[in-house]
């Protein structure tokens, strides 16, 4: 969609930056199955653009970009580049089998960026804005910019920056709130003054971030005056603080619509719950209760009055019906004699894509957990599958075999048996295999202890969390671990009805996609601990 500066949009564009701004949280690293899956996820949401990676940034970034231009359909898949040639080249070959590709430009704008970052003087960026647009616009038609630190950019200067882009070709102007420094009022204002002031034929675009928490406000505020399309996250994950939440955006303007009059969202919001469970799962970013739309206390009711309201007419208390984003209970789906395609076509009715080793790893996971648990439920299941998708993708160690002893009397104790996996042979053999033992001050300690003696890895253990996946004793014990080593950050994840082999599986988890990351960072153009870059 094309309008003028000056004309207010009917539909508004939601440009979905889950998979580049929201990946570079601290600990989020997918792998580009992963990425691949959430990006099909995200087309049956309906999002109208996925901005699926930093092509440049790494070897993993660029193989996870081209995959979704080729396999998704629906949604335009966007690259974030910033304006050397190289880099919107390498952004450019990434994208291009998309049906629908565009390419995103970006530099930093404001004094303190370029005095400290760039090393650059006002002219300098503004001939780096005319090369890097003009590039970009060779290769697609459809090109964003992004000034970066908008917010905090001189107005003159903001004006001179953003009529070159328009001049050289950008459809887009995306006006950051990069370190989440403005306030609704000011930020409406500012998106209104912009499109008063830069002539031409373009969309105006918000990506705000959540500092003072105000991502959503200012997002909706940059709506009110004007802006046809806004960048959002799931679960607002993203740098720092995060950035706007896309259900709260999505869901204020479709309850509101007395206050956002003519604006129109394509987003099938009864996909919502599900596609913040996947987030969540593979990122390893739990959502907390209180979330507003998608959180667990959301339809959530303690107090008497309220649920005597409820029970009498939920609109008493409720202004959205918890159906409306699929926000539904954990419904029983399989049995323990459930067979494989049944297995199959449940978990292609749940949205899931998945075939051939990663089918294969969920359904022996499945039938091992229905020999422990009776009823699986949807929840069990989006649990099992998102974690072998996190293991089943070059994977360096699987846990053979993990055998604990515990209690009151003697050292707690474990022995693990893992199997060095060989992408080159396909399997792993009995050559492979290394076992290590070890004592620690719990079962789960001694577990941790056992395995990093066994691959060799001596990472700091930076945060652990246990969760049940659903209600009851027979309830799946959901484990999240977060390891850092030399600069990296990474999360694991782990699911079993008992929380040690829980937190076995997390841990090992998080070791080999510390491994994975460390083998990527030879090849990438920034190092890990600064991938923090973008609008």
């Amino acid at each position: 969609m094309k309008t003028s500066g000056n004309t207010s949009p009917t539909r508004l564009i939601i440009f979905d930056t889950t998979l580049r701004d929201g990946e570079q949280a601290p600990g989020i690293s997918l792998d580009p199955g992963e990425k691949l899956e959430i990006a099909e996820q995200l087309s049956r949401l309906g999002v109208d653009y996925i901005e699926a990676g930093f092509p440049v940034s790494s070897q993993g970034d660029f193989e996870a970009v081209q995959a979704i231009a080729r396999t998704v359909q629906g949604p335009a898949i966007a690259g974030l580049s910033r304006t050397q040639l190289l880099d919107v080249d390498r952004c450019w070959e990434a994208l291009r089998d998309a049906p629908k590709a565009r390419i995103h430009v970006f530099i930093s704008t404001s004094p303190i960026h370029m005095e400290h970052m760039l090393k650059m003087t006002p002219e300098q960026v503004i001939a780096e804005v005319r090369q890097g647009v003009s590039r970009a616009k060779e290769h697609v038609d459809d090109v964003e910019f992004s000034p970066q630190d908008a917010t905090r950019t001189p107005w003159d200067f903001m004006i001179e920056v953003l009529c070159t882009a328009v001049e050289y070709g950008a459809t887009t102007l995306n006006i950051p709130d990069t370190v989440g420094y403005g306030v609704p009022q000011e930020f409406g204002r500012l998106i209104h003054d912009i499109r008063s002031s830069v002539p031409g034929e373009y969309v105006i675009s918000t990506h705000c971030h959540n500092d003072l928490g105000l991502a959503t406000s200012n997002t909706l505020a940059g709506v009110l005056e004007g802006a046809a399309q806004v960048e959002v996250c799931i679960n607002g994950i993203g740098e720092r603080a995060g950035n706007a939440a896309l259900e709260e955006v999505v869901m204020t303007i479709k309850t509101r619509p007395d206050q956002f009059p003519n604006i129109e969202v394509g987003v099938n919001t009864s996909e919502l719950a599900r596609t913040s469970r996947l987030v969540s799962k593979l990122t390893g970013y739990p959502v907390q209760y209180n979330k507003a739309v998608i959180g667990r206390n959301a339809f959530a009711h303690e107090a008497g009055i309220h649920q005597h309201g409820v029970l009498e007419d939920r609109s008493t208390y409720e202004i959205i019906e918890a159906a409306t984003v699929g926000q539904v209970g954990s419904q029983i789906v399989l049995g323990k004699h459930s067979g494989r395609h049944a297995f199959a076509d449940t978990l292609t009715k749940l949205g899931f894509s998945i075939s051939g080793d990663a089918l294969n790893s969920a359904f022996t996971r499945f039938k091992e957990l229905a020999d422990r648990k009776v009823e699986i439920t949807e929840a069990d299941l989006e649990a099992i599958v998102v974690e072998e998708l996190g293991t089943c993708l070059e994977t360096n160690y699987v846990l053979d075999s993990l055998e604990v002893r515990g209690g009151t009397v003697g050292d707690p104790y474990a022995k693990v048996t893992l199997s060095r996996y060989s992408p080159q042979h396909g399997e792993s053999s009995d050559a492979q295999k290394v076992e290590a033992d070890a004592t620690g001050d719990g079962m789960i300690d001694a577990v941790c202890t056992a395995i990093r003696q066994a691959v060799g890895i001596q990472a700091k253990l930076a945060d652990f969390k246990v969760s049940a996946v659903t209600g009851g004793i027979d309830a799946l014990g959901d484990v999240v671990i977060q390891l850092e080593d030399d600069g990296y950050k990474v999360s694991g994840r782990g699911v079993s009805t008992d929380v040690v082999e829980a937190s076995a599986r997390a841990y090992l988890n998080a070791v080999n996609r510390l491994i994975r990351a460390k083998q990527q960072g030879h090849n990438q153009h920034f190092t890990q601990p600064h991938r923090d870059i973008g609008p």
